[in-house]
């Protein structure tokens, strides 16, 4: 089998081959540059971070809405047979720090 390709044509197969040689080198060098790797690092962590950051503000939203539902009714009324046990205990709670506060600094 012989190559029935001219000189010019190898020629000019050798020039389009040294350009996408070079696109190809110019590519790997962007990708390496160091200021290329901590731009991609700082995306990824941006966005694990957003990721959290909604997760855990859908999780909070969840539990506030979870809390809501138990003290109030559907109508948005308080529950006061539930409020009022929770005043209690919350000020029970910071009558105890207080008093315990002021024991250590007497």
């Amino acid at each position: 089998m012989s190559d029935a390709r001219t000189p010019a044509q190898i020629e000019a197969d050798i020039v389009r081959r040294r350009e996408q040689l070079a696109v190809t080198l110019d590519e790997i060098g962007i990708r390496v540059h160091p200021k290329t790797i901590i731009g991609d690092a700082k995306a990824k962590v941006a966005s694990t971070v957003d990721q959290t950051v909604g997760r855990a503000f859908v999780a909070v939203n969840r539990v506030v809405s979870d809390v809501k539902a138990r003290f109030t009714h559907e109508d948005g009324a308080p529950r006061l047979e539930r409020v009022v046990p929770a005043a209690v205990v919350a000020v029970a709670v910071v009558g105890l720090i207080v008093s315990s506060s002021r024991k250590s600094k007497g």
